[in-house]
């Protein structure tokens, strides 16, 4: 006779499905470079402006209403055309639940944002994966060809995590023809701020949601402006889009912390383009010297690098050195982080390689 107990049923597609795994920490002496984080401390007065926000017992404004009027005013639209949520990828599923159900589909590149199938499958669609290019850029053609009827949202990511190319300004107004009106485009640029090809698509500057309401841009607090402990993030629509996933995202879930965060961030701009600027220099580097050692890197343009491998072992060669990366089936996710670390990651990669 068994003594387990009895549990609730659930989906046994959730039951299947992993947790998201985070990176895990380094040694004292070593480097965590695995979650994409920012190595700098965050943006001056932003310490200051969070502890000034510790009225615990009362709830946070539930529309952040505050930084979605500062946002408004930096972009040029009006406080109820952004939405703020508890990091991009948390509005990313509020706006995938909003869309999409049994019998839908969402259309994505494959691979990027390891957070994509699971959003997925929690709102009860199907994932349409389109394999990226060689080189690890989007296929738009066909992408825009994997679109059926039942496609409800299409996600274009860019720089794509975690290959790293962007999506150019006219390949993303191309796509954009493509795609049927009333399907939503979610433009996940998480990580635009470390761009500097001027190539890119820079969905806000463009403002591409005029033009075809159906497009979404997402960003975020997490990576260029080193608040990713305190989860604040933020798109800029079509005001009754947003109000779709206003209706599914979880109430009260961006604290005043960080709202006052993230507004303080707002007032830093001239440090945060110099911060972004070092990181860019040390990517540019790191790149330089993994190519130099043999090793085939896209195009980066975020805050990481990637190694095309299949190979288990150079994750472990990589930990061995006290260095943490973020492996994946087909490759391995470097985060560009502090200086000291990159002659050690060049080091692993030419014993690998030699």
């Amino acid at each position: 006779m068994t003594t387990e107990p009895v549990l609730p049923r659930v989906r046994p597609e959730i039951a299947a499905l992993p947790p998201y795994k985070q990176g895990k920490p380094a040694a004292p002496d070593g480097f965590k470079l695995s979650s994409n984080e920012n190595p700098f401390e965050p943006l001056p007065g932003v310490v200051e402006a969070v502890r000034g926000a510790v009225t615990l017992n009362r709830y946070p404004d539930a529309t952040a209403g505050r930084l979605r009027q500062a946002l408004g005013e930096r972009y040029g639209v009006e406080a109820d055309e952004v939405i703020v949520g508890a990091g991009s990828v948390a509005l990313i599923a509020a706006f995938i639940q909003a869309a999409a159900g049994h019998g839908d589909e969402v259309v994505y590149p494959w691979r990027s944002f390891e957070a994509y199938p699971g959003l997925v499958m929690v709102a009860g669609a199907s994932s349409v994966q389109v394999p990226n290019l060689a080189n690890g850029r989007h296929d738009l053609d066909a992408m825009a060809a994997a679109i059926t009827d039942k496609t409800r949202i299409v996600i274009v990511c860019t720089p794509n995590n975690p290959t790293g190319p962007i999506v150019t300004s006219a390949e993303f107004a191309d796509f954009v023809e493509k795609v049927p009106s009333d399907v939503m485009i979610l433009l996940d640029e998480a990580y635009t701020e470390f761009v500097t090809d001027d190539d890119a698509v820079d969905g806000l500057a463009e403002r591409v949601y005029e033009s075809r309401p159906n497009i979404v841009v997402l960003r975020t607090f997490s990576k260029a402006y080193g608040l990713a402990a305190l989860r604040v993030g933020y798109a800029i629509g079509h005001r009754r889009v947003l109000d779709a996933a206003r209706a599914t995202q979880i109430p009260l879930s961006v604290t005043a912390q960080a709202e006052e965060a993230a507004l303080a961030s707002l007032e830093y701009e001239p440090e945060l383009r110099a911060r972004v600027a070092e990181i860019a220099v040390r990517r540019e580097a790191l790149v330089t010297g993994l190519r130099e050692a043999g090793w085939q890197v896209p195009d980066a343009q975020s805050n990481f690098v990637w190694l095309p491998t299949t190979d288990p072992s150079v994750a472990a060669a990589f930990e061995e050195a006290g260095l943490v990366v973020r492996p994946f089936p087909d490759g391995i996710r470097i985060s560009v982080g502090e200086e000291a670390s990159r002659e050690r990651i060049l080091d692993v990669a030419r014993r690998l390689r030699a």
